[in-house]
């Protein structure tokens, strides 16, 4: 049995589909970003918004201190939206209510000698249906919908994915500040016991050593 090499109307709608599936990424802006964020410092990002766009910002704070950042987010007109002190990490879903540059910061500045590293997911925007919302009886409504399941499993796994890796950066940096304060305690506690052999040494020392008494003769 041979195959044809031309594609039938069906088979193309099919590839179509595909093809949004593949491109579906580029119709909804997504800014994710891990940075440093020093001690005594704060750092600002600034996103254009169109009236009525739904927006989601997730944040996490992955090494540093007592693994806590200041986050605040306001609109335009300087509104506070969202604020919320030394948190670990949050989620906050919102809908612009007029056009304009929105402002989120993180703020490090209640911290005097440790850093942080954080990592920030900010969404603009819902993602559009993968295919035409008309109603259309084709050989390919199987596949279509076979290709939004996959879709939607694509965006599960990615979202579970992120989030392991963030704790397991999370893990690793508990993991060798720990390491570091059992090899700093060891040292400590190997001095200390350096420290007490050599005066148990001496102190024995002394209970043992001879002590020589003069005797002075006085003529007369």
């Amino acid at each position: 049995m041979m195959l044809s090499g031309r594609l039938g109307p069906g088979a193309l709608a099919g590839l179509w589909g595909l093809l949004l599936l593949l491109n579906l990424g580029c119709a909804v802006r997504a800014s994710e970003i891990t940075f440093e964020l020093p001690d005594n410092a704060k750092q600002c990002f600034y996103e254009e918004i169109m009236q009525g766009v739904k927006c989601t910002l997730e944040f996490q704070v992955i090494t540093g201190g007592h693994y806590d950042v200041d986050c605040r987010l306001e609109d335009p007109d300087g509104i506070v939206l969202y604020k919320e002190m030394k948190k670990q990490y949050d989620s906050f879903t919102f809908t612009a209510s007029r056009n304009g540059t929105y402002k989120f910061c993180f703020s490090n500045e209640f911290s005097t000698f440790t850093h942080k590293t954080v990592y920030f997911d900010f969404q603009v925007g819902d993602d559009p249906p993968l295919f035409p919302s008309e109603n259309r009886v084709t050989a390919l409504t199987q596949m279509e919908s076979a290709c939004v399941s996959i879709h939607e499993a694509l965006k599960s796994v990615i979202d579970h994915q992120t989030h392991f890796r963030l704790r397991e950066a999370q893990g690793r940096s508990r993991a060798e500040d720990l390491n570091t304060r059992v090899a700093y305690w060891s040292i400590g506690e190997a001095i200390i016991l350096l420290v007490v052999s050599i005066g148990q040494v001496f102190l024995l020392k002394s209970f043992f050593s001879d002590k020589r008494t003069t005797t002075t003769r006085v003529g007369s």
